[in-house]
């Protein structure tokens, strides 16, 4: 009784790889390397211990391979009748030969050497493609000892099929080419624009505001399909269509998928490389100096807007080259599509988990924008399942950004509040907190449209922030209270100086300033007339608070109180010493205020006129009616030092931040 045959086969593929070598092999030496080619397909070869025995290649090609089939025949009855032996062994020798002839052409190319490529020629692989043709149409009306080795040089052929795809999909790609990638990205999406120098953060020490803030705003372009890049070489697609078609029907289907997806996700991982856009974890996010986050927020941007062209290309690549099934053209499409959007939402989901740095809001709100943005058409590039699952993994993503956005505006405020340098600013000018702080809202308004879907109400901390009962945005009740944040915060680093009519010059330039930048934004829009009324009446508020502490002294000693209503009559010596007092109380003031700094040339205009009309008036007065009592006395000019016209003069000089008086006055102040 003849042993049954193994459970896994190994009795077919060993008889079918030893009728392939008699038929090939004419020396042991060459049946010895065809084995070895046909070990490499399949581990079961080499566990033979007599494969090689030179026994079997001095036998003859007419002996029959010892297998598990040869009990059947090798065709069945037709109509009743048995084929005669004469028209079976003819038809089989053709088929044989047949065989033989493809197997010279497909065993020529020996699979361990991968650098000698088919397609290097294309006479030669047109030549190696009809052996498989060929091979392809025995299996189907082969039989028997026949079929089996047909099926093995169809294994071979498509495996060395699959290697050339691979070399000829990775040798015609265009898009590694990084300056091409960069003249696509300025001709087609994104265009970003700096803020002015003004924009920018300016250092507050001790603060988390002190990192520089770097923001841009993404816009995007309409995509026209004559810009889309070619994925691959038009010249190439031909080519790989045909092995693809071969593959597939050859059953090979699965690694016609494996071998494209591979390639093609490698492609696109090293595109998203060349634009910055590779892969960060969360844990790498958080330790990132900001500059370099910064960067790659806005190659992120830049990538998501090219990526969504190049799978739409993506898609009719596969089209193209796939078309022989349509249900792998699916398959390979979604992988490919799935492993460019995942690739850069698990960037963005990195972010959205990262540090609520007030720096990073800018960033965070322009990619939810342009995520936001490209969500519809991402969602038009898949299909059933696939679609529903890259729909909610990008609104998942969406939904942590916004939380992000929230988070980073609780800390903005917390940030504000938590400023607490002690350095008084010289000169009184308008603070660096200030600066950042109207800066960053003024940016921040820019965004109103999606900041009022992402703030949930118009209450803010539980407390509702609207001036005069007016109606306002969620934006706008935000912006408040940061703006409120910052005047408090203000008003106590006015109490920094000890010259109370510099705490008044600090506050009025500071305030003056807000008041600027909201009348020169869409912060008008939001905040209204009111608002900027209450704030210039403030600015008044402090200018007279600052005449009434700095220049009461000094219009004190220009009163006649002590003069006159004596019996003895005028004293001139009380009014030398009212004339010596308001020279010195006049050139301190003179010195230190020339030093202080009012930036504004409208609001230092003011300040002086005001001066000049509570001092000239009463000094030309007090002159006029006492001046002639000191004339001719000795020494004189000791104690009227000033005309009007000196006054007024001097009056010119104050607030312009001089670091010393003016020489045309340092004579008569007595000043070195």
């Amino acid at each position: 009784m003849a042993a049954a045959p193994r459970a896994d086969g190994s009795e077919n593929v060993i008889a079918t790889a030893r009728h392939i070598v008699r038929s090939l092999a004419t020396t042991s030496e060459a049946a010895d390397d065809m084995m070895r080619i046909l070990s490499a397909f399949d581990r079961r070869l080499s566990a033979v211990p007599d494969l090689f025995s030179p026994s079997f290649c001095a036998a003859g090609e007419d002996e029959a391979p010892s297998s598990a089939v040869d009990d059947e025949a090798p065709f069945s009855a037709v109509d009743g009748e048995a084929p005669s032996s004469s028209s079976v062994d003819g038809e089989q020798s053709e088929v044989d030969a047949r065989l033989k002839a493809a197997e010279r052409v497909i065993f020529h190319w020996d699979p361990s050497n991968p650098d000698s490529l088919l397609w290097d020629s294309p006479d030669t692989a047109a030549e190696y493609l009809s052996a498989v043709d060929e091979v392809l149409a025995l299996t189907a009306t082969s039989r028997g000892d026949l079929l089996a080795c047909a099926e093995v040089t169809l294994q071979i052929s498509i495996s060395r099929l699959g290697d050339e795809f691979r070399h000829l999909m990775i040798q015609n790609t265009d898009v590694l080419d990084a300056e091409n990638l960069h003249d696509s990205i300025q001709r087609l999406f994104l265009s970003f624009r700096s803020p002015t120098s003004d924009a920018a953060a300016e250092d507050v020490e001790g603060s988390l505001l002190s990192e520089q803030c770097v923001v841009a705003r993404a816009t995007t372009i309409a995509l026209s399909e004559t810009q889309i890049p070619n994925l691959i070489r038009p010249e190439a697609i031909s080519d790989l269509r045909q092995i693809a078609d071969r593959m597939i029907t050859a059953g090979s289907r699965n690694d016609l998928c494996r071998v494209y997806t591979s390639v093609r996700c490698n492609i696109l991982a090293d595109c998203l490389t060349v634009l910055g856009a590779d892969t960060v974890s969360s844990k790498e996010v958080r330790r990132m100096e900001w500059k370099t986050l910064d960067k790659k927020m806005k190659n992120w941007m830049q990538a998501l807007k090219l990526v969504v062209g190049v799978i739409s290309a993506e898609r009719q690549l596969c089209e193209q080259i796939l078309a022989g099934s349509d249900d792998l053209k699916e398959e390979c499409f979604d992988e490919v599509a799935k492993f460019c959007v995942m690739h850069l939402l698990k960037f963005g989901e990195a972010i959205a988990e990262g540090q609520r740095s007030p720096e990073r809001l800018f960033g965070i709100l322009g990619m939810y924008e342009v995520l936001a943005d490209v969500l519809p058409d991402i969602g038009d590039l898949f299909l059933g399942d696939s679609k529903d699952f890259i729909c909610e993994e990008v609104e998942r993503v969406l939904l942590g950004m916004g939380d992000a956005v929230r988070g980073t505006l609780v800390e903005f405020g917390n940030a504000i509040q938590g400023e607490t340098s002690k350095k008084a600013l010289p000169g009184g000018e308008i603070h660096p907190l200030n600066r950042y702080v109207m800066n960053y809202i003024k940016l921040l308004v820019e965004y109103s449209t999606l900041l009022n879907q992402l703030l949930e109400d118009g209450s803010i901390d539980g407390r509702d922030s609207s001036e005069g009962g007016e109606s306002m945005t969620p934006v706008a009740h935000r912006v408040l209270l940061l703006m409120s944040y910052l005047e408090v915060n203000l008003e106590e680093k006015s109490k920094l100086y000890e010259d109370a009519g510099m705490q008044y010059v600090f506050l009025m330039n500071n305030v003056l300033y807000i008041v600027q930048k909201v009348k020169e934004s869409e912060l008008m829009v939001l905040l209204g007339d009111n608002w900027v009324r209450k704030r210039q009446g403030q600015i008044r508020q402090y200018s007279m608070q600052y005449l009434r502490t700095s220049w009461t002294k000094v219009l004190s000693f220009l009163k006649d109180e002590g003069l006159v209503g004596s019996s003895h009559g005028l004293s001139k010596t009380v009014l030398k010493e009212k004339f010596k007092s308001f020279n010195f109380a006049f050139e301190e003031i003179y010195k230190t205020q020339s030093a202080w700094k009012v930036p504004d040339p409208q609001l230092r205009a003011e300040l002086r006129i005001s001066i000049s009309e509570m001092i000239l008036p009463a000094y030309r007065a007090f002159l006029a009616r006492f001046g002639g009592y000191l004339e001719g006395a000795w020494h004189s000019t000791k104690y009227i030092k000033y005309t009007v016209e000196d006054l007024e003069k001097c009056l010119a000089d104050f607030f312009e931040g001089l670091p010393v008086p003016s020489s045309h006055f340092r004579r008569k102040l007595s000043l070195p």
